[in-house]
């Protein structure tokens, strides 16, 4: 738990919460519900037949432990199971359940999304199971969603209806719930390109025990130069959540200020609520003191020694060029003039070389190649600065989803080579 949760009414946390979900368009006006449980045993909820695009902290209700309620509505209708959720698991402390498209498709197929797809969702959506169908509100669906958590899940499809998801806080839930949807979006645009390729227990092992062992030395104090790149940072870092090519657990973000130091993204925190005093100063072997850097740091590193022109750097993923990096399916970026001038030949990079401390990550990257695809694990994209990175993730999401679209019409036509040799002579592309 932050400092920030610790001081945050659940009125307050659950508002700002339920806004980011309508936002990221993960539920509807009137579809989902968050809850937390409090020390006193209160249950905290959002109200029935309340517009969720418009919630405030007024709205949220209180359910004591002995069913009176405080409120200017009607606690969920789904008040039923959150509670038999909590009786169930002692260790659950926050609940969220919505309708998420990707999530709501797997529940109308009966079948679960396998988290094997990436190494941080399977950490992070923990069990998955699935619980029956039975009427909304109803005690037997309390029921059903409560033998799937009793039994240790985590994240739960409920058969025809959506997901439900528990943590530790609300702040952990909605990590599970975006990582788990997430998940089920790549799965369903992987399967639009060929056959999905998942990570075995080993490949899972060298994500999961992957450290970093930066000693800490103090930084100088920041010039204003620093203090704008960590402002402008923190700007496209949050842009880049909310347009959805980052979600709150997955990707790093750094951008050069010397020779051998840069800023990064710090390890285990929300991508979109990260402050520009949150950002981790890398000088040679050396971090900020108080600060943990992004487990990607070394991966950065070892791009900007080799790269000097390399200015800033994000692994991401965004979900239609991740579909790409979890299939074998080729991925031409010849479609359109803009498509190769941003991304000339996406590279891929077999699974796991990005963790290694060799180095070796450094060698897929050129200003031929200022982008690849990282087997099971999104995309890498370097960059002259901040904003040309920023542009040219765009550009390689925006050119993925046309060519996952354009298959479902027919035969994807690129551009020939005395096409790409013009654009080549004309913008004067290495």
């Amino acid at each position: 738990m932050s400092s920030l949760t610790k001081y945050t009414h659940p009125r307050d946390e659950i508002m700002r919460t339920m806004e980011r979900i309508y936002r990221y368009r993960m539920t509807t006006t009137s579809g989902g519900n968050l809850s937390i449980l409090d020390d006193a045993g209160d249950i905290w909820i959002t109200p029935a037949r309340v517009d969720k695009g418009n919630l405030t902290r007024d709205d949220i209700v209180r359910v004591s432990p002995d069913g009176s309620v405080d409120g200017p509505h009607p606690p969920s209708s789904e008040f039923p199971f959150h509670r038999a959720i909590y009786d169930s698991r002692p260790d659950i402390r926050a609940i969220v359940h919505a309708h998420p498209v990707a999530l709501v498709a797997f529940s109308i197929c009966r079948q679960i999304p396998d988290t094997r797809l990436f190494h941080q969702a399977h950490s992070v959506c923990g069990r998955t199971g699935f619980a029956p169908y039975a009427l909304p509100g109803s005690k037997q669906l309390g029921a059903n969603i409560a033998d799937s958590f009793r039994e240790g899940c985590d994240s739960v499809i409920l058969e025809n209806h959506g997901v439900v998801v528990g943590g530790d806080s609300l702040s952990r839930a909605f990590q599970r719930f975006e990582a788990f949807e997430f998940a089920a979006k790549t799965i369903i645009k992987g399967r639009q390109l060929g056959a999905i390729r998942y990570l075995s227990d080993e490949e899972l092992e060298t994500a999961h025990k992957r450290s970093v062992a930066l000693k800490s030395a103090k930084a100088p104090n920041p010039a204003a130069s620093e203090n704008e790149l960590r402002r402008t940072l923190g700007n496209f870092l949050r842009r880049g959540c909310r347009q959805r090519l980052l979600i709150s657990t997955e990707g790093s973000f750094s951008a050069r200020l010397g020779d051998d130091s840069f800023l990064i993204t710090p390890t285990q925190q929300d991508r979109e609520s990260i402050d520009i005093a949150d950002f981790v100063r890398i000088d040679g072997e050396s971090r900020e003191p108080g600060k943990k850097a992004s487990r990607a740091v070394l991966a950065h590193q070892a791009i900007y020694r080799k790269h000097p022109e390399v200015q800033a750097i994000v692994f991401a993923h965004p979900v239609n060029a991740t579909a790409f990096s979890v299939t074998k399916t080729n991925f031409d970026v010849r479609t359109i003039p803009e498509s190769y001038v941003f991304l000339r030949d996406v590279q891929r990079v077999p699974y796991g070389v990005q963790y290694r401390h060799d180095g070796s990550i450094a060698e897929h990257i050129s200003p031929a190649t200022p982008a690849a695809l990282l087997e099971n694990d999104g995309v890498l994209v370097t960059g002259s600065g901040i904003l040309d990175v920023f542009d040219r993730l765009e550009v390689l999401e925006s050119t993925a989803e046309a060519v996952i679209n354009a298959r479902a019409l027919g035969d994807v036509a690129t551009m020939e080579d005395a096409a790409i040799d013009e654009l080549r002579k004309a913008f004067k592309l290495p």
